[in-house]
């Protein structure tokens, strides 16, 4: 499968917390997606980009906080996060980059 331009639309940037790590080590990869993104094209996307095998795509929009900016009240935007179960044998190392 080759890599098209709107897969790296698809996949804005891999989420390295706490959680995600813990995810990684079950075999899941945390990425963060566009809120449009579908699970058919985040799966797409992930096996064109990273060369792996997806075995299931889970998704969960978080609902932006309430939070100040430079004093002012102001909200942080909704994200999409996309946790990618891989097949097994499949790894992608995210702290590396692409």
């Amino acid at each position: 499968m080759s890599v098209k331009p709107e897969h790296y639309d698809v996949i804005v940037k891999p989420v390295i917390t706490e959680k995600a790590t813990m995810a990684s080590e079950a075999g899941a990869v945390v990425f963060q997606v566009t809120r449009t993104a579908t699970k058919p094209q985040i799966k797409e996307a992930v096996e064109a980009v990273f060369g792996v095998k997806v075995k299931a795509v889970n998704t969960a929009i978080i609902k932006g906080k309430a939070k100040k900016f430079r004093g002012r009240p102001g909200e942080r935007s909704d994200v999409k996060k996309a946790y990618v179960t891989l097949e097994e044998g499949n790894t992608i190392d995210v702290s590396s980059g692409l």
